[in-house]
């Protein structure tokens, strides 16, 4: 594993470990919908070098099985998932 993907994978992995066990079932509940509503904050896990997006109208539902949607956890959540980001970028 070269350095890069590693550190994609402690991101995505310290991302998980903020999420209390109720907001890991609401994000496995976004994983099966059809999409997110036009407008709704997320991040794909998958490519956390674009930071925290925005859905639109035309996505695609199979990107919902790697996303984490703001409105699937807590603000502090949210915030700490941020954060985490811009920890990792500095690096």
């Amino acid at each position: 594993m070269n350095n890069e993907a590693r550190s994609e994978y402690l991101t995505r992995d310290g991302i998980m470990k903020l999420l209390s066990d109720d907001e890991i079932a609401k994000v496995t509940m976004t994983e099966a919908a059809a999409s997110l509503a036009p407008g709704d904050e997320y991040i794909d896990l998958e490519q956390l070098d674009q930071g925290v997006r925005t859905a639109s109208a035309g996505m695609k539902s199979s990107a919902m099985g790697r996303v984490v949607a703001r409105t699937t956890v807590k603000s502090k959540t949210w915030s700490d998932i941020i954060e985490h980001l811009k920890s990792r970028r500095i690096r």
